[in-house]
């Protein structure tokens, strides 16, 4: 029971730093936060994620990048050019790893305006700080696990962050509904209540109305970050750029 916990806890705390800090903030800017919390945060994105760190800025501009050129043959992570999720992952770990590493040419629209902290990087990415990690993850597991399956959970802990990528890019451009079918790309709605991905499922919404912090549309609809986002910003530690949403 304690290594399914575990899974939960860490499959949704490192999902929030990914869309309240990574998406939101990093890629979109929906609202501004001072450094102090910029910096928080991008610790927290870091510790949560662990083994599967992903850089701010790589992040941002490949996000960038797809709302550009969604479901073209330009967007990172499109599904319809794959005949599975691991082989898109694999394309977008390769555009990731030059745009991070510098190999590849980005264009200049795409690279600001995001938040950098090399030295915090350079701690994250290295090898020995992700082993630390997995040694953590096996440690808890040898000491926890009731059943041998349970270390076959193992892997998602290792890849947490590509998994829940490939999830949103994958489902959200494959399966679901459309609120707003006059939207060029294949960007769809998969839930209705997005408990699994904290609202990144609201793809259609979300290619729809890119600054809007509330993933949302329809009455019906609910997104389970944009209430700690509102209450984020009724504490002062962030701003909303458009409180109206």
């Amino acid at each position: 029971m304690a290594s399914i916990v575990f899974l939960l806890l860490h499959w949704y705390l490192s999902l929030f730093g990914q869309t309240f800090y990574l998406h939101r903030y990093s890629a979109h800017k929906m609202f501004t936060m001072s450094k102090f919390w910029e910096k928080f945060w991008y610790m927290y994105t870091w510790i949560t994620q662990g083994t599967s760190y992903l850089n701010a800025r790589a992040y941002a501009i490949l996000h960038r990048m797809h709302h550009a050129y969604s479901d073209t043959e330009l967007d990172p992570h499109t599904p319809h050019f794959f005949k599975e999720a691991f082989t898109m992952m694999m394309h977008k770990r390769k555009i990731y790893n030059g745009v991070h590493t510098g190999t590849m040419q980005v264009e200049p629209k795409f690279d600001k305006n995001f938040p950098v902290y090399p030295v915090i990087d350079k701690i994250a990415d290295h090898n020995i700080t992700r082993l630390f990690f997995a040694g953590l993850y096996i440690t808890f597991y040898a000491f926890f696990a009731t059943e041998w399956w349970m270390f076959l959970l193992l892997p998602i802990h290792f890849l947490i962050g590509p998994i829940q990528g490939a999830i949103v890019n994958w489902a959200g451009h494959k399966y679901g509904y459309r609120n707003f079918p006059d939207e060029k790309d294949q960007s769809k709605n998969t839930l209705i209540i997005d408990f699994l991905m904290l609202g990144e499922l609201f793809q259609n919404n979300h290619h729809h109305a890119g600054a809007r912090p509330n993933f949302a549309a329809k009455w019906w609809e609910f997104d389970p970050v944009y209430p700690v986002i509102k209450l984020f910003h009724k504490l002062g530690m962030i701003r909303l750029i458009a409180i109206k949403y």
